[in-house]
């Protein structure tokens, strides 16, 4: 059976990082206090409140919308969304359907096949629901509590056309568009569901499924992965894709059904009589952007000489962004081969983010590696060594300390020679072999000197001069 081809679209709703909400004056500073405690008859929706419009929050939507190249629209308006759910205590959402703040921008990405244009379809402002913590398991619930910290927390919603192929590219598109709200500071990545995707996926030809409310960037690519393998496997044996809202459990990384796709006008949307037309398009000019990821990798690459490679990486975040600048000026390529080949990895595989990476440390390490004091693998056990104390809670110790109390410092000189005397003494096979032209025994012996001296020479010099001494005893 020939393959299909891959149809994604994402919906993705980003909480703004305001001071307050959408509709009212409650705090946004909630996540670390008691359920209910950021509430008022104005986000709770109670009889004879007054909705009133944040404008920091439309400042922020439309900054959104400048760097993702989106027209403004010259009016645009509030509409309520019915629908029943616990945490929605209005019974109705307030957000923009006929007419959303802005449409038609786009997105360039690293594709599959190379540079690649993903086209946002709209842009729109609406309040965020509350939140429904189950209590007991997910298929033995016991009760559902409701906490209304949450409902009228600025959400933008985010709506691409189908442009992506692959769960990958649906992964590099997200990653650009988080690396670009947090450039333009509109947007905290490490608060508790700022960002949740709502995934449209379909195989040519057949029916379209959403996956609802996923909430890690890792997560979208799990679930739109399964979906593929799902819908092809259905297709296989002769049978339909229905038509629905699923749920990614991602504890066991699959999809379950949800309930059957609402039409629009389940929703029974109509203008909310409490809010007026906004008028905005003419605040964009005012609007000053910040230099966004694509311009900066530009620019460090210029100035610093960087390869495409490395400066396409380290501008993938703010922070990382900034950590590198803080680290370069002695030495831009070593710092970015360091900072993107070994010391994300090294991240990464603790879950730790850069910030965990104490930035005068790092800059002590780098001069290290420098001045040539320590090989390369003993700058990564130095890095580790650090990353462990912080994990521990502790205080790291400075790289020269390590290198001291471990001996860590590059063996070289009258050190190293005379080890490399002592191997060819000790290995005379394959010294033989070496001279019978087997260049594998050059490795072995490199590798004995390595093993002599604790890894602590630079492999490519070790080869040379371990060439040379044989050569001329030859």
């Amino acid at each position: 059976m020939e393959e299909r081809e891959i149809i994604i679209g994402l919906e993705i709703h980003c909480q703004l990082n305001t001071k307050s909400k959408l509709f009212c004056g409650c705090s946004t500073d909630f996540h670390d206090d008691e359920p209910n405690t950021h509430t008022c008859p104005d986000c709770l929706g109670l009889p004879g409140s007054m909705p009133k419009v944040n404008k920091c929050a439309i400042e922020y939507a439309l900054k959104v919308a400048k760097a993702l190249n989106c027209s403004i629209r010259e009016e645009s308006e509030f509409s309520r969304k019915h629908y029943f759910y616990p945490d929605l205590n209005k019974a109705f959402q307030i957000t923009q359907h006929d007419k959303p703040l802005a449409e038609w921008g786009k997105l360039l990405i690293d594709g599959d096949n190379g540079e690649k244009e993903i086209r946002i379809t709209r842009i729109h402002l609406e309040e965020d629901p509350g939140r429904s913590v189950h209590m007991g398991t997910s298929d033995r619930g016991k009760y559902t509590l409701i906490d209304y910290n949450r409902a009228g927390t600025p959400l933008i919603e985010i709506v691409t056309e189908p442009d992506l192929r692959s769960p990958k590219e649906a992964r590099k598109f997200l990653n650009k568009l988080r690396a670009t709200l947090e450039y333009l500071n509109v947007f905290d990545s490490e608060k508790e569901g700022s960002l949740r995707v709502d995934a449209n996926i379909s195989l040519k030809g057949s029916s379209r499924v959403e996956v609802k409310n996923i909430s890690s960037y890792k997560g979208v690519e799990k679930a739109l992965t399964f979906e593929i393998t799902r819908q092809r496997n259905l297709l296989r044996r002769g049978q339909t894709v229905a038509r629905e809202t699923r749920h990614f459990v991602e504890t066991r990384g699959v999809t379950t059904s949800s309930r059957s796709k609402e039409e629009e006008n389940d929703y029974r949307y109509f203008p909310d009589p409490d809010l007026p037309l906004l008028r905005v398009a003419s605040w964009v000019d005012g609007i000053e952007l910040p230099e966004l990821p694509d311009a900066r990798r530009e620019r460090f690459i210029s100035q610093y000489g960087i390869s495409p490679e490395h400066a396409k990486t380290l501008v993938g975040g703010l922070k990382l962004a900034e950590f590198y600048e803080s680290v370069a000026l002695e030495d831009p390529v070593l710092a970015a081969t360091w900072t993107a080949d070994y010391l994300l990895g090294e991240l990464n595989y603790r879950d730790f983010s850069i910030d965990a990476m104490p930035a005068g440390l790092f800059k002590e390490l780098l001069t290290l590696i420098k001045t040539d004091t320590v090989t390369d693998k003993s700058a990564v056990e130095i890095l580790r060594m650090i990353l462990d104390a912080v994990k521990e809670g502790k205080k790291p110790e400075h790289p020269q300390e390590i290198v001291s109390r471990l001996g860590l410092a590059k063996t070289s000189g009258d050190q190293i020679t005379g080890m490399i005397q002592e191997v060819i003494a000790e290995q005379q096979a394959a010294v033989d072999d070496y001279y019978a032209g087997k260049m594998q025994a050059l490795n072995f012996l490199v590798g004995q000197v390595m093993k002599k001296c604790r890894g602590r020479a630079d492999p490519g010099h070790l080869n040379t001069l371990l060439k040379e001494i044989l050569d001329k005893k030859a």
